[in-house]
């Protein structure tokens, strides 16, 4: 059971990881955006950047791979 837990924690780490880091991409690259999303109390903007800098990402490892 413990080991169950580790991997979970794991996950949930890695997971947090690579939002925070999408997330400070996103703040870099698409400022005004962010500024817009946070200035109007809309999450629906900032998350569809997210999404979309996330499958940029994932999609420029699968072309590495």
């Amino acid at each position: 059971m413990e080991r169950f837990g580790v991997g979970v924690f794991g996950l949930i780490a890695i997971v947090s990881l690579v939002l925070a880091g999408a997330t400070i991409w996103l703040v870099l690259t698409e400022p005004v955006t962010v500024a817009t999303a946070v200035d109007a109390g809309e999450i629906t903007p900032l998350v569809r950047e997210l999404a979309r800098v996330l499958l940029e990402a994932l999609s420029g490892l699968l072309k590495y791979l």
